[in-house]
């Protein structure tokens, strides 16, 4: 078998035909996802990762200064996954009441924020004009900051409980103000999985058929896979193909998140953390797999800032923000700071021999002066 360019190596031979697709900029197959999974060399995995990463972006790494609003931990839904969510009336629920939203945004690191990451629980009482009014309150006293609102899963609650379709969720959201979506309640799309572990969310089609309402729509959103629970090779792969296509069609996701599973305080507790091995092999494949997403992000509160270095040689051009304060990893068991100012994130990037590149949600790059900001057209 001829040996593909670049002085790639493996002691997995089965690897040359991937490797080979790599280099001409091939898509990868089902089963070529899978062999990345099961092989031995996780080094090789990583060098052609790597190697896409560095074609698309060099050495810059992407980073921001952004600020998590969780403005309710009430949920009407028993994810087995979850250690943030509360039952209404059980202990430790919390509601801000928008004012104390306003001021939890306005709070924090005197570094000018160029984001808010909005995510709750699903509210059985909140009326919809209650994220509608958080959204517009939000534009009023910082018109500058981007607003990140409302994954999947709360849309289609909010056009259940709100008496909408969802296009005219997704319309009312964009009047009042967001500007982009996050990826989560991704999990795991097949159904076998979403039946074990959070079998009371929209299934993995309804997530899907939503994110491409949003992106005809206008709207740019993220997209998440939760991994290292209860599913398997398999599985992974195919939840990647499943947003490869959907991106074919639109086009509308920046950034890819594989999300390793915390299993503190979950009813899934007996189930084993997931390995550093697992986790940087997923940030590798998710690069090799994902040919037509632009970023992969290595979320640094989950695998920890030391990992999120290393990963930066294994396909990750961006590794989150500077958050503040991050409620839902944390709650299930976390050990992570719960935020960074944006100096460490330089310089965990600078150590990791890359270039620090402090972009907005839309990735264009971010001045400085003093506690403000401007963004490149």
């Amino acid at each position: 078998m001829m040996k593909p360019r670049h002085s790639f190596q493996t002691d997995d031979p089965r690897l040359y035909p991937i490797a080979e697709k790599v280099q001409n900029g091939e898509r990868l197959s089902f089963e070529d996802g899978v062999l990345l999974y099961q092989t031995g060399d996780v080094l090789a995995v990583g060098w052609l990762a790597n190697l896409v990463r560095e074609r698309l972006h060099g050495d810059t790494t992407y980073f921001n200064v952004n600020r998590h609003i969780n403005p309710t931990n009430v949920c009407v839904a028993s994810c087995r996954l979850c250690a943030f969510g509360r039952k209404k009336g059980e202990a430790g629920t919390y509601t801000m009441a928008l004012e104390e939203a306003w001021e939890t945004a306005a709070s924090g690191y005197t570094d000018a924020v160029t984001e808010f990451h909005i995510v709750g629980g699903l509210h059985p009482d909140l009326p919809f004009e209650y994220f509608m009014d958080l959204v517009r309150g939000l534009k009023e006293r910082f018109p500058k900051v981007h607003i990140k609102a409302f994954t999947m899963v709360e849309i289609a609650f909010l056009a259940k409980r709100g008496k909408r379709t969802i296009p005219q969720v997704l319309s009312e959201m964009k009047a009042a103000g967001v500007d982009s979506m996050p990826g989560g309640g991704a999990e795991i799309f097949a159904d076998r999985i979403r039946h074990i572990i959070c079998d009371h969310k929209i299934d993995g089609s309804e997530w899907l058929e939503t994110a491409k309402l949003a992106h005809q729509m206008g709207f740019r959103s993220n997209a998440t896979m939760l991994y290292g629970h209860v599913e398997n090779d398999e599985d992974r792969i195919d939840h990647m193909v499943k947003l490869r296509a959907v991106q074919d069609e639109t086009g509308g996701f920046q950034t890819f998140i594989p999300l390793s599973f915390h299993p503190d305080h979950t009813a899934l507790a007996h189930i084993p953390k997931s390995s550093g091995m697992l986790d940087i092999r997923q940030i590798a494949v998710g690069r090799l797999m994902l040919d037509n997403f632009s970023h992969i992000k290595s979320y640094w509160q989950m695998v920890t800032p030391q990992m999120a270095q290393i990963s930066l040689r294994f396909g990750a051009d961006d590794i989150d923000g500077t958050v503040i304060e991050e409620k839902i990893y944390h709650d299930a068991g976390a050990t992570t700071p719960q935020g960074m100012r944006r100096a460490g994130l330089e310089r965990l990037i600078s150590e990791a021999g890359r270039v620090p590149f402090e972009r907005d949600t839309m990735y264009r790059a971010v001045t400085r002066s003093e506690d403000t900001f401007t963004v490149s057209a």
